[in-house]
């Protein structure tokens, strides 16, 4: 499903990107179980929290889903 490549993905860029989910979860203004819960693929991010992800990321919403 496409909540749980998007999840796994967001959380190899997160990673990559050197910041933990607190970090992350901070950047964008969630809270880290929202992060966990996308991460894992049980949430998925609106477009607007996709906007907030790529932004925290440093990187394109195309690149959120290029996996």
């Amino acid at each position: 499903m496409i909540k749980t490549e998007l999840g796994q993905h967001i959380a190899k860029l997160r990673r990559h990107a050197g910041l933990t989910q607190e970090q992350l979860a901070e950047k964008t203004g969630y809270s880290v179980d929202f992060i966990s819960l996308v991460e894992r693929g049980i949430n998925a991010p609106s477009v607007e929290g996709c906007e907030k992800i790529a932004a925290a990321l440093k990187i394109s919403i195309k690149d959120l889903f290029d996996f």
